[in-house]
This record gives structure tokens, sequence and C-alpha cells, in this order.
């Protein structure tokens, strides 16, 4: 069993739901992501986005794209990337880790060079914004030889024939775009996410996350009352963004942030 199935099939069994954060990896410098990641999962992070920074970030909104600008002017790229999540595996061997890019640079390095070496590393899934699950058959042959999830992206608008396509392609769980447009988008309707969130689960039995628009406790809580898993990025970046040149007070607010996230979900 996976760490990503194993994380999901044990908080089930304990009635709660995942806290996924997203975090730019080398933001705001290559030295934070290690302390970052420890915190996160020291303040309940179940599960960690990793970003890996692209030059031309497409389906991101401002405040990741300012991320990745500032990881990339340390020149982070994909093998920096997992050099850091081969440290992070040093002292954690649990927490699942999901690579969060563009397709780009896997090509570059090559499907068969990266299942290997994000396997090596420790990663446990991958999710590539512009890859279309379609076309993904050949990077999926590489990564399952290693047991390494790809993670695909459903949206508001995707239409029942892409849903099914999605739902045979994905393993480990579904990320649900909960809004229309980039990330850090604003007007959560959790009415509307509800409803279709419910039509998903009629077609594959996989754990549904939700992310976008999720900025605090309260919405983290609202949209956990229907999902398996609550995924926060924009917010958190942001508050990395405003302590740059604070790196303990940096991780002390990203740790009560996150916190108070999982404070929110056990709440039943």
């Amino acid at each position: 069993m996976g760490r990503i199935k194993d994380c999901f099939e044990n908080l089930k069994a304990g009635n709660k739901k995942a806290l996924i954060p997203f975090i730019t990896a080398g933001d705001p410098s290559p030295d934070i992501t290690l302390p970052l990641l420890n915190t996160l999962v020291e303040n309940g992070a179940d599960i960690i986005e990793l970003g890996v920074p692209f030059s031309d970030p497409m389906a991101d909104g401002p405040v990741i794209q300012r991320s990745t600008e500032r990881a990339l002017k340390h020149k982070i790229g994909l093998h920096n990337v997992l050099d850091m999540v081969r440290e992070f595996r040093k002292t954690d061997q649990k927490t699942p880790l999901i690579l969060m890019g563009y397709l780009n640079p896997v090509e570059i390095m090559g499907y068969d060079s990266f299942a290997k070496e994000a396997n090596e590393a420790g990663v446990d899934g991958v999710l590539l914004v512009d890859m279309p699950p379609e076309e993904s058959d050949a990077l999926q042959a590489e990564l399952k030889k290693y047991g390494i999830d790809q993670v695909f992206l459903l949206s508001p608008t995707t239409s029942d024939k892409r849903l099914d396509v999605v739902c045979a392609k994905a393993s480990g769980f579904l990320y649900y775009v909960s809004l229309k447009g980039v990330t850090g988008s604003n007007q959560l309707n959790i009415s509307d996410v509800s409803e279709k969130i419910g039509h998903i689960r009629q077609k594959t039995e996989l754990p549904i996350g939700v992310g976008f628009g999720i900025k605090d406790a309260e919405s983290a809580k609202s949209v956990s009352a229907f999902s398996d898993a609550v995924i926060v990025g924009s917010s958190l970046v942001s508050l990395i963004a405003d302590l740059t040149d604070k790196k303990d007070e940096m991780l002390i607010e990203a740790g009560k942030f996150i916190a108070g996230l999982r404070t929110a979900l056990n709440v039943t």
C-alpha cells in the first residue's frame, strides 16, 4: 500500500479529513523549504504538495506565480526539488509528498528517469496541471513501475465524458478545483461545490480533495463536510511571502496557520 492510500484509509478509520498544504520549493529561499515541510507536518498536515518552480506557471494566480519567481531567482529546478525530498525523507518516512507542477521539466528529464529518481527520493504522487489524462499513458506506465500516484484536476466545467476519463486514469486522490479561474481566486460557493462532489462520487471511489478558495479555518471546515481532503495553497504561500526576511517568525506563523486549520477539521 502506498503512503497516500495508507494516509487516507487511516484518516477515514478515525473519521478525519486530510489537510493538504501547498508550498513552492525554494520559496523564498532554498534553506527554508525543509524546515517548512517539517513545521507543516508537526502542526497537522497529513499530505504535502510541493510545487516545482516553472517559468510559465499559467494555471497559478499571482501569489503562487510570485513564489515561483522567488524560487527561480535561486535557480531551483526539478533536480533541486528531488534533493529536498530526499532530505525530508531522512527524518520523515510517513508523510506523503506530491510534486505539483508542469510537464516541461519532466519531459526534459525523461519519463523513465523522472519516475526512477522521484521514487528514489521518496515522492508519492505527481500532479502535472498541463498534462491531459488522455495523453498520460506513457508517463503513467513509468510511474506505475514505482507505485507513484498520478493525481488529476477536476473543475466545475468538467464534462461527464472527461470525468469518466479522469476517474479511470487517476490514482491516489482526485483534486477538485472549486472555482473557475486560477489559484487564489475568491467567491467559494459551498453549495455548488458540495453538489459537484456528490456527482463525482457516483463515478469513483477515490478520495476527493478540494482546493482553490480555501483561505481560513471557516472555509476549510465547510469544505471538509463533504470532501475527503482540504487543500490550502495561496493563503499559506502569501503568509510565507509576508515574512520573507523573518524566517523564525515565518515558521511560527506557518505552524499556527496549519494548526488552526487542523483544529477546525477535527471538530465534528
